[in-house]
Parts: C-alpha cells; structure tokens; sequence
C-alpha cells in the first residue's frame, strides 16, 4: 500500500473532549472518525486493525466448534418482552416503532434472538450442543458516551451462544470458551487476567471476566499476589478477617455517647478498632415494576472499616426473592419517617421498629462478639454486642474486599488493579430459553428448557485497550499480531530517483512475500514522515536515505525505538527474519 494513495488523515490535533491516549492517537492517526455522541466511523487504518483482531477471533471460534451466524440489528419487541427483559433493561434500551407502529429496539445484545432460532430449528437432544456466534454491531444509549471507543453507544461485538441438555454439558463448554478466549487474548499479545465478575443485566451465572491491564481502566479488580485469583471488584472474595487484638471487652449494655454518629467519633470515642463496631447502611431499594412493589428501605449490617459492595448488596435482596432493580440513597428524612436515627441505627429490635421486609449482614459477622452497634435511639450505642444470641439472622457477603485482606485461596495478600473490560463468558442456564418456551425433547422423551451459555467479546473496545496497555507518548504502538503494517518503507527524499527506485522494488518483493507494508513515497519532509510512522505504529520503519549510498538502510523497532543498520545484501530475509523473531 503506497502512503500517497492511501486515505490516512493524521493530523496534530487531538479532539478537546479525548482525556486517554488511545482517544486521541486514534483520532490523530486517521483511525476512525467521529459522526455522532458515541458513535464512530472505521477509516481504512482502524478497518485493518479491526479485521486483523477479527480474523484471530473467527480462526480460534471455528476452531472450538462454533458455527458463525448474523442477526438482525433490529429486533421486534415482543422477544424482549417474553424474556421479561424490555421493561427491566432501562433507558440504554433504544426502543422505537416502524409506520405500522411495531415495536422495536436496536440490538444490545441478542440473547432473545439466537433463542428463537434455535427455538425453531432444534428439538432433540441429538442435535445438542450447539455453538452460534457472530460478530455485528451493537447499540446501547449509554447517558454519557466518553473515552473514545471505550465507552461508545454503537460498537462492535463478537457474541456467542451455546445450547445444551443439561448443566453437566454446559460446564464443559463453559469451560472450553474460556480456553478459547485465553488463546485469543493471548495471540492478541495482551496481558490480561480473567477474573469473577458480575452477571449484569444479562443474567445467569458462572460468570468471568477477561480483562486487560491498563491504568487507565474504569474497572477495578482485585488480584492475589501469591496466586492466579482474581475478581472485579464487585465479586470479590476474601477469608474471613482476623481479629486484631484488644477487643473491647463489656457487659451487654446501653451507653450514653452524645453526638457520636459516626464510624470514626465512635471508634474515637471509645479507643477501639473499627473492626469492633457495626456499621448500618441504609438504602432505598426499587422494585421490578411487575412486583407492584412500592420503593421500600432495606437494611445493611457491616463492620465499621468495611464499606457495602452495592452489585454484592443488590444480588444478595433478590437472592431473597426481592426482584430489586436498584437501590438508592436513602434520605435522612425516609430515615426518620421509619422511626431511627440516621447514625445511632443496629439490628436491636429493628424489624419490629421499622417493620422491615429485608435486613441482612455481612459473612464477617457471623457469631461476631465485643461489638458495638447503634441503640436505635438519639445519642445511645449498645456495648458488649454478641451477634451469636440473635436467631434468624440473614447473612450474604455484603463487603467491598479492601486492599490487604487475604485471599480465599491460598491466603495471600489481594491488591487492586485497574483494567479494561474486553470479554465475558457466563451460564445463563434457562433464563431466555424457559420465559420464550424454547424447549427439546431429551433421551427419555421428555420436554426440557434448553441449558444455555454466553460469550462474548468487545471487538472494537479491543483497540483502546491494546493501545492504553502498549502505546508510548508518541503514538500508537501495536501488538505483533493487531498492527496495521509489519514495516512502513520511508523514503528519505521523495525527489531521489535512487532512493525511489530502490524503496519501490523492496516494497514489491516484500508484498509479494505476504508481508503487510506500507510505502512511504509522499513529497513530504523526512521529519513529517518519521512523525507519522511513530503516530500510526507500523511494527518497524525501514529508512532509505543518504546511508543507500554506503549500501545499508535504517530499521527502526516501534515498541522499543531501537535503531540498527542493515546492510543491502541479504536485506529482503534479514527484514523477514526480524518480522518473524519480534
């Protein structure tokens, strides 16, 4: 590909509104374009790098056994709302309806799509398991698109859906996905972790993460420094914490503590650890419009130097059969209308004084003693509190794992890490497949739900990625398998009959060996050239300039911007073997 035929717009300016590097290196190095608020167009280098990730993510799929497919990207209705999905997913869910007024949304992701097909085209258990992934466009109306194609509100996934007889032969896909994601990533040329996370809005269980490390990243994991554990943040486990010493040893009884209503006065006020005190976290939780449920205030207990997870918190109501969408702060006047003291608040006599239908308590809690906890009454906290006389309590791991605590495998330290997002695998076992009646009949005769699973990867977010992990402040630089060209041939002087001549004969020998180059020949100045290799990211520039005539050129290492000469005899298989070793 010559330069001076190519469509490149570099330019020097970098959009007001890009904060992280790959925003603006991909906007600078005419990788894309922006048309709208979170939506993005491919110019011809950002296309390339995007078919070469997409090549890898097709070869290592087809050969785990997935058959691709393309689904519409709009979808009608009513399969959302037979999933139960089209009320509860929010405002991201595009909706809208065509000059016959039926409804639609754009896809956000297709759970409810591939069930039908697989609905109307499977009903034995001998047709079973099936694998069906695609890679399409997706829309999701995200209230503040930023950072580029990060956090985009149109985007490009590859997303897979396997179908299964039972959770045994889902277990095994589930993990053969996961290898398979491995070796995508890992032929990506990232450093990734895959980590327990959260099932979101899609459901379902079993759920990990794949996610690069970047500090730039707006998630946070959390990882063992002796062994390979690793969670977001928001599924984070941790073993249960040692006490520290000196606990505060007291009858049970009421104490008067004036104007202590908070973790830190009280933890001052009586010269003891928070780790001896209970925190209550109040909140607001709304409820499923189809539970007909007003908005209601639940009740968190947690020690006082922990702080509440809110996905735990959320997971652990409608694991009690809330069906919760949200929880929000609750106000210091809802907090008095029930009748406590927002700062003074315990479990002592709470469901009888509120009437609450849901109050639960951290695992670390559990048959806890020399506690101290709110008195449900202005100015009072209770000392010589043992957890172990209560009946009935309810207990979910409710607690932001903090840096430090010790990890559930092997004990070791956990610390956080910041990291981006780029793949996800869960079992979403009969959530879409029971409410859209897609059923097959098994070995015995029997009608059955299928057991399904989902995997998916943010193909265009893989751009950002790569570049926040690996570029410089120069611009761009790639992965051995993701970058645009394998080398860019620079031509010193663009006037030099020599130079041109010589460039444009190695520049045909290497295509025609297959290899991805880019020749420089614009009438421009060396320097202008230089800026834009180290912008776009070509894996190494080949200089031909004034040393052509001592019979060597120049490469230069993007990655590494080591330079070395190489001497003309030999040079088409010296630049084929530095392609292949770096």
């Amino acid at each position: 590909m010559r330069f001076s035929q190519t469509f490149i717009p570099t330019t020097k300016e970098s959009p007001k509104d890009a904060i992280l590097k790959s925003h603006q290196f991909l906007i600078r190095g005419g990788f894309i374009h922006q048309i709208g608020s979170g939506i993005y167009d491919f110019l011809p280098l950002g296309k390339r790098v995007l078919d070469k990730i997409t090549q890898i993510i097709k070869e290592e799929m087809q050969a785990a056994g997935s058959c691709e497919i393309m689904m519409g990207f709009v979808v009608p209705a009513e399969l959302w709302r037979a999933s139960g999905r089209y009320e509860k997913y929010g405002k991201e869910l595009l909706r809208f309806a065509d000059r016959k007024d039926n409804e639609f949304i754009l896809g956000p992701t297709y759970e409810e799509s591939v069930t039908a097909i697989v609905k109307t085209y499977v009903k034995s258990y001998k047709q079973l398991p099936l694998n069906l992934y695609q890679l399409h466009i997706k829309f999701r109306d995200e209230l503040r698109p930023r950072f580029g194609l990060m956090r985009t509100r149109e985007f490009v996934m590859k997303d897979a859906y396997s179908f299964h007889a039972d959770t045994q032969d889902l277990q095994r896909e589930f993990t053969h996905m996961e290898a398979t994601y491995r070796r995508i990533f890992k032929r990506l040329g990232l450093d990734f972790r895959v980590v327990e996370a959260d099932s979101g809005a899609i459901g379902g269980s079993g759920s990990k993460e794949f996610v690069v490390l970047a500090a730039c990243g707006e998630d946070t994991i959390v990882i063992c420094e002796q062994c390979e554990y690793a969670a977001n943040i928001e599924a984070a486990k941790r073993t249960k914490r040692t006490e520290p010493p000196h606990p505060p040893k007291a009858a049970f009884a009421k104490f008067h503590t004036p104007s202590i209503g908070t973790i830190e006065r009280l933890k001052d006020f009586f010269k003891i650890d928070g780790f001896f005190t209970i925190k209550a976290v109040v909140r607001k939780a709304i409820f499923d419009p189809k539970t007909h449920k007003a908005p209601e205030l639940v009740y968190f207990f947690l020690r006082g130097d922990d702080d509440l997870e809110m996905t735990k918190a959320l997971n652990a109501l409608n694991q009690l059969g809330a069906e919760a969408l949200e929880l929000q702060d609750a106000s210091t006047e809802e907090i008095a209308n029930s009748g406590l003291f927002a700062g003074f608040i315990g479990p002592y006599a709470l469901k009888n004084i509120t009437q609450a239908h849901y109050i639960i308590f951290d695992t670390d809690l559990y048959e806890a003693r020399d506690l101290i906890c709110g008195a449900n009454e202005r100015d009072y906290h209770f000392v010589g509190v043992d957890l172990s006389l209560f009946e009935s309590l309810t207990y979910a791991d409710i607690a932001q794992v903090r840096v430090g605590d010790s990890c559930p495998c092997c004990q070791g330290k956990l610390v956080y890490q910041k990291g981006i997002e780029v793949g996800h695998i869960f079992k979403l076992n009969q959530r879409y497949s029971a409410p859209l009646g897609a059923h097959f009949l098994d070995s015995s005769g029997k009608s059955l739900p299928f057991e399904m699973g989902c995997y998916g990867i943010g193909v265009s977010r893989l751009l950002p990625a790569i570049l926040e992990q690996k570029s410089d402040m120069k611009g761009c630089v790639w992965t051995k398998a993701s970058a645009p060209f394998d080398i860019d041939i620079i031509i010193s002087h663009a006037q030099d009959t020599h130079q041109n001549t010589f460039a444009s004969e190695l520049y045909a020998s290497l295509h025609s060996a297959g290899v991805a180059v880019l020749l420089d020949d614009r009438d421009l100045r060396f320097g202008v050239k230089m800026t834009d290799f180290e912008l776009i990211g070509p894996r190494f520039a080949l200089i031909v300039g004034k040393s052509l005539e001592e019979g060597r050129v120049e490469l230069v290492n993007r990655e590494s911007l080591e330079r070395e000469f190489l001497g003309l005899e030999g040079l088409k298989e010296a630049i084929l073997l530095r392609l292949e070793r770096d």
